[in-house]
C-alpha cells in the first residue's frame, strides 16, 4: 500500500533522528512507495539520519524501530571473514594453507588443493550441493547436523574446477569454513563471534542464530508484500549454515561493527587491507564481501559493500573506506534489490550535502 509522503514524514517522527536534511525526504519517499524497514546514515563521525518505517511483526502488532533486529543473509559471510582474519592474526588459521591441514578427514584429492582463501573468495571449486539439496527438499533447512556430517553430505563432492581459477558462489564453502574455525579453535562459531565482535564492540542486538529468525527476540518477521497482507516469507537457517547466513544484527549495531573494523579495533590495519582487497575483479569480491569504486557526489570513492537477502529480508551496507560515510538499509518485505541499491546511492550522495 502506497501512503502519502506527508503521512510517512509524520509517522516516523517519534522514531527517527535527522541531521542530514536531504535524507529524510529520500527515505520517506521510499517508504511511501513500499519500503518497510530501517535506514541509517553516518557521516563517518556520527549518525546523521536514522528512521524506521512500518511494522516489524504482526499478531500482535509490533512497530518497526531503529533497534529492530534483522537476519543479514550473505552479509554473514563478511562477518565470518572478519572472524577468520582475527584467527589468522592469532596464528590459528592461515589463509594459504590447504584445508586438509585443519580437516584431515576431508577427501584428500580436494583437501590438499583447496586453500582457506579459496573458500572465502568462492574460488574453491567445491560444488554448491547444499543449494541443490534445498531446492529439491526445502526441509533440508530444518536438518540438525554436526560439522563433519554437513561437510560430508553437502560440501565434499569432486571439485568442479581447479581451485583459485574460477568463481562460483557456493554456500558449500562456508559449511567447510565452519568446520575449520571450530576445529582450529575448539570453540563454537557463536562463541567466536561473541568473543571477537559482540563483546569487544558492545553489540547489543547481534549474534548467531539457527532455526526461524522470528524466534529471536526483537527480530523482524519476513513478509512478501506488506505485513498487513500477512504473507509470511521467512525460512529456517540450519546451524551448519551459520557462516553463510546465520548472523543477525540491528542497524546501530552494524554501524558499530563497521566503525570497529575500519578503526582497527577488531583487526590490525594490514588485516583490514587484506580483508577488503579484491581477489575476483569481475565480481568486485574480496574476502566474504565486496570492494567497489563508486561515483558518489562527484568523486570516485572506494566503498566496502555487501548485500544480503534470505526470503523476504534485504540488508545492505555501504562504507566509504577513506572517510567512513555509511549507509545501512534493512527491509523485511521483499523490497526489490535494485531499488534498495538506488535508495542507498541517493542516501550516500545526500550524506555529503553541506549543512543548510
Amino acid at each position: 500500500m502506497r501512503r502519502p509522503l506527508a503521512f510517512l514524514l509524520l509517522v516516523v517522527c517519534g522514531n527517527a533522528f535527522a541531521d542530514c536534511a536531504p535524507c529524510g525526504p529520500i527515505a520517506a519517499r521510499a517508504a511511501a512507495e513500499g519500503f518497510n524497514g530501517v535506514i541509517l546514515v553516518s557521516d563517518g563521525h556520527t549518525t546523521v539520519f536514522s528512521a524506521a518505517y512500518g511494522d516489524a511483526r504482526m499478531a500482535p502488532d509490533v512497530p518497526m524501530t531503529t533497534a529492530t533486529r534483522f537476519p543479514t543473509g550473505s552479509l554473514a559471510k563478511w562477518i565470518a571473514s572478519i572472524v577468520t582474519m582475527r584467527l589468522a592474526e592469532q596464528g590459528l588459521i592461515s589463509l594459504d594453507q590447504p584445508i586438509s591441514r585443519y580437516l584431515p578427514d576431508y577427501p584428500k584429492a580436494a583437501g590438499d588443493k583447496v586453500r582457506v582463501r579459496d573458500l572465502l573468495t568462492h574460488s574453491s571449486g567445491i560444488p554448491n550441493d547444499i543449494d541443490k539439496a534445498i531446492k529439491e527438499d526445502p526441509n533440508t533447512r530444518k536438518l540438525v547436523l554436526d560439522d563433519a556430517s554437513a561437510i560430508h553430505r553437502f560440501a565434499s563432492g569432486p571439485l568442479a574446477f581447479v581451485p583459485g581459477t574460477q568463481w562460483d558462489y557456493s554456500h558449500a564453502n562456508w559449511i567447510v569454513m565452519k568446520g575449520i574455525v571450530e576445529r582450529a579453535t575448539g570453540s563454537s562459531y557463536a562463541e567466536l563471534v561473541k568473543g571477537i565482535l559482540v563483546a569487544p564492540l558492545g553489540l547489543e542486538d547481534s549474534g548467531v542464530f539457527a532455526g526461524m529468525p522470528s524466534d529471536i527476540r526483537g527480530m523482524a518477521t519476513g513478509f512478501k508484500g506488506t505485513p498487513r497482507e500477512s504473507n509470511r516469507l521467512d525460512k529456517p537457517n540450519p546451524s551448519f549454515m551459520a557462516l553463510a547466513g546465520g548472523y543477525y544484527t540491528s542497524a546501530p549495531d552494524l554501524l558499530k561493527l563497521l566503525d570497529g573494523v575500519f578503526a582497527a579495533r577488531v583487526l590490525k590495519p594490514e588485516s583490514v587491507r587484506v580483508l577488503m582487497t579484491v581477489v575476483r575483479p569481475q565480481q568486485s569480491y574480496a574476502l566474504g564481501g565486496r570492494t567497489k569504486v563508486l561515483d558518489i557526489a562527484g568523486e570516485a570513492r572506494t566503498v566496502a559493500w555487501e548485500y544480503g537477502s534470505d526470503g523476504a529480508y534485504r540488508v545492505l551496507a555501504w562504507r566509504v573506506i577513506a572517510d567512513g560515510h555509511t549507509v545501512i538499509v534493512m527491509n523485511n518485505t521483499n523490497y526489490d534489490h535494485m531499488e534498495i541499491g538506488d535508495l542507498a546511492t541517493r542516501l550516500l550522495v545526500a550524506s555529503y550535502a553541506p549543512p543548510p
